[in-house]
């Protein structure tokens, strides 16, 4: 799997934070530039946007920085995709902000606090994330292994993308802010019941940052979900099944 170089991106400034974004395609701003307008957001604390120390709950603060950001950019609503976390924050805007989310697609994004007949807990990748600044701080070695513990195939993982992910992860910013330790998150079991939008629940089977079992639990709680799980597949579906994966969103934006 190869980088591409990254396009210039812009900028807006909501609920008092720089936050960054790319923008593709016209349309409903959803995913998938051929047929739709793209808004890839870089959400507080990663890539470019503004790395503020977040003393609330996460998601709390996370949906409502994705509201002020539609507010700002006069987005009214808008169809979601989230990986892990990505995910967990499109699901607490649905639930905070529902006249914002129209469909809403997670990958591997728990957000129920339960134990896993399918996978050992802690989940090895959510281990591995947790030591990544400890220890003597970001290596090359450490950033591999916590690369590998997200997808099945490990021949995704190059020396290139090990790079580009340790040089992303070694900035002296991100180093600060992990000395304040990681904020709250909060358990969504009951909040899930008062999601009004369609949502698309995404999983690899053999997702060892989010347990399968977790993404069934989520299923049986949201009111208008179903389920896509891709055999041999990690925390990463959208990568280690791109076409599939696609064409699947897709037909669930325009079909559903």
């Amino acid at each position: 799997m190869s980088i591409e170089k990254e396009p210039e991106g812009k900028y807006l400034e909501a609920k008092n934070l720089k936050l960054h974004y790319h923008e593709f395609g016209s349309g409903t701003p959803v995913a998938f530039a051929k047929y739709y307008r793209v808004i890839l957001f870089d959400m507080p604390q990663f890539g470019k946007s503004a790395k503020p120390v977040i003393k609330d709950q996460r998601l709390t603060f996370l949906g409502d920085v994705l509201d002020a950001f539609m507010a700002a950019a006069r987005i009214e609503r808008a169809h979601f995709i989230g990986n892990s976390m990505g995910g967990q924050a499109a699901l607490k805007l649905a639930v905070d902000h529902p006249a914002r989310v129209d469909k809403v697609v997670v990958i591997g994004s728990g957000v129920i606090k339960a134990g896993s007949i399918f996978q050992p807990m802690p989940l090895e990748g959510i281990r591995n994330i947790a030591n990544y600044y400890k220890d003597g701080g970001p290596s090359i070695a450490k950033m591999r292994q916590l690369l590998e513990s997200l997808v099945s195939n490990k021949s995704l993982i190059t020396e290139e993308i090990v790079q580009e992910r340790f040089e992303a992860s070694n900035d002296p910013e991100l180093i600060a802010l992990a000395k304040h330790g990681a904020p709250g998150t909060e358990d969504l079991y009951f909040d899930l019941l008062n999601v009004k939008a369609k949502t698309l629940v995404v999983w690899g089977q053999d997702d060892r940052a989010g347990a399968l079992d977790v993404g069934l639990f989520m299923l049986r709680r949201l009111p208008d979900a179903r389920m896509h799980i891709f055999p041999r597949c990690g925390h990463w579906a959208h990568v280690e099944h791109r076409d599939e994966f696609n064409h699947v969103v897709l037909n669930f934006f325009q079909n559903s």
